[in-house]
This record gives structure tokens, sequence and C-alpha cells, in this order.
């Protein structure tokens, strides 16, 4: 089977700017607009108009961010822009799968950090990491 020229390099690019997206959020706190108008720009190598609809899946984070805080703006723009690559179908998956996977993390955390007599002060996690590793599995397996 062929591989097509522009869905390789969406697949790599996407990959590429989504561990950057991580990688700057682990170590800075932050996810970078450069990065997220890249992935923007992804979205073109293989845009179907269905996928605008992917984009609403940023509403996950934003509702999360307003009456349970502890999202930023930058979580939930990677959300969105992420969106117009996957299409709603997997960007839904990916937001279930990256909240799921840092709810699993940060609860073993915070047992581990109760097992051992720590304070369990909730504490700032990065989310890029995880909506990032949600939506590459998105992307390649659904």
């Amino acid at each position: 089977m062929a591989v097509n020229g522009p869905l390789l390099l969406q697949a790599v690019s996407f990959t590429i700017l989504l561990t950057a997206a991580a990688v700057c959020d682990i170590r800075r706190r932050i996810v970078p607009n450069l990065l997220c108008a890249g992935i923007a720009l992804t979205s073109l190598l293989a845009f179907e108009p269905e996928n605008l609809a992917g984009a609403l899946i940023a509403v996950i984070p934003l509702v999360i961010a307003r009456f349970f805080g502890g999202i930023e703006g930058g979580d939930i723009k990677l959300m969105a822009v992420s969106g117009l690559v996957l299409g709603f179908r997997q960007s839904l998956a990916a937001a279930i799968l990256g909240f799921t996977a840092f709810a699993v993390i940060s609860g073993i955390y915070t047992l581990i950090g109760k097992v051992r007599g720590r304070d369990t002060e909730q504490k700032p996690y990065p989310l890029a990491p995880f909506l990032s590793l949600g939506c590459l599995a998105a992307y390649f397996l659904f």
C-alpha cells in the first residue's frame, strides 16, 4: 500500500509539534502560540471541512477550566487546533484518552504521596503531555 505524501507529512509534523508542546509545558508550563499555529497549518495538509467540528472539542477543557480550574489557555488552544487535524470523532477520543491518562497518573501520584506521608496539596500539573498523548493515540489508532 502506497503512503500518501501529504498524510505522511501531516503525521510527522503533528507528532513533532505535539511532542514539542508537551516538552514546553513540562519545562516552562506554557504551550507556545507558535506551536499551536504550526498544528493549525498542519491541518491544511489533509483538510476536510468536517474537521472544523473537531475544534469544538476545545469546549471540554474550557468548561473544566471554568468550573474546576487548573486548565489554562494553552491547553484549550492545543485541543482546538488539534481538533482541526483530528476532526470531531477523533478529537473526542483524544480528549477522553488525555483526561483519563491525566486523572490516573495524578491520582497515583497523590496516592503515593499520601502513603509516604507527604503533603498532598493540589499542585499544578502540565496537562499538554497528556492531551498530546491522547491526540496522538486518536490520530494513529482511530
